[in-house]
């Protein structure tokens, strides 16, 4: 086992009594850290459940494509059962996610910024270091599995550029002061359940949270001209207004006519 990441100095540090969290495991290797979580979900396990891998083998990001999860990375996920919070504000925990990543990131020195909806930007290139994905569990009331990835070690030569030609990079690559994945993980789950809490203790509301107004501050975004690629090979181009309460994004399209985008692959233009 990787002393970086020692399980019960992670479950002293961050799980009840002493912390927010029912129950923390760190695993070797596993397929997918949501996979795994969604099971345990379905068999019961408890809000607020962690479960962290040193390596996955069948990582996934959105539409089903293969998440990158070389060794040296950080990868998590945690079971959230947000009762009181209505069902169409739940995406809001993916936006949440990137918050708590861009707080860690600026604690160990490093530029950050979000990229709606689930990609942390890192270092003055504005290059991705990390990943969210978030899923509600299929029959299972009130239960979202959020999963992050977050780049951590230098990255091999052979890492690929993500969907819109994103390209990758890590905490050490932009010269982190801070490159111990303990010490990461609870900080990132630390400042992850204190932005969760408030949001729930709130209803869900973004706006009363404050995390509406916190994601705007680091959204590289809105004010962009992106293109947006919707489900069924449609796309959308324009310019990114704002986002709303429950978490979706605004585009005005080139036909000047504003669009609600709440799933999304979001490619940013570059000016020509």
């Amino acid at each position: 086992m990787d002393t970086a990441l020692d399980a019960e100095a992670l479950r002293a540090r961050l799980v009840a009594p002493n912390g927010p969290y029912a129950a923390l495991d760190v695993v070797a290797t596993t397929a997918s850290t949501n996979a795994d979580l969604a099971k345990a979900a379905a068999e019961g396990a408890k809000d607020r459940t962690v479960l962290i891998a040193l390596e996955q083998s069948a990582g996934q990001g959105r539409r089903g494509r293969t998440w990158s999860s070389p060794r040296g990375g950080l990868y998590l996920s945690v079971l959230f059962r947000p009762s009181g919070v209505p069902p169409k504000q739940l995406p809001w925990l993916n936006l949440i996610a990137g918050l708590a990543l861009v707080r860690v990131a600026r604690s160990v020195g490093v530029e950050a910024s979000l990229k709606w909806p689930n990609d942390l930007l890192l270092g003055p290139k504005g290059e991705k270091g990390a990943g969210i994905l978030s899923e509600i569990t299929a029959g299972v009331a009130q239960a979202v599995v959020v999963g992050i990835g977050l780049n951590v070690a230098k990255l091999p030569d052979d890492v690929q550029p993500a969907p819109g030609g994103l390209a990758p990079t890590s905490l050490e690559d932009v010269g982190a002061a801070e490159l111990d994945r303990g010490e990461l993980a609870f900080r990132l789950l630390a400042e992850l359940a204190v932005l969760e809490g408030v949001w729930r203790k709130n209803g869900g509301d973004a706006v009363e949270s404050g995390v509406l107004e916190e994601y705007l501050e680091h959204s590289a975004t809105v004010g962009e001209r992106v293109r947006v690629e919707l489900a069924g090979g449609l796309q959308l181009e324009g310019t990114a207004q704002r986002i709303e309460p429950d978490g979706t994004l605004v585009v005005r399209g080139t036909d000047g006519v504003d669009h609600g985008v709440s799933a999304g692959d979001v490619v940013h233009l570059r000016p020509a």
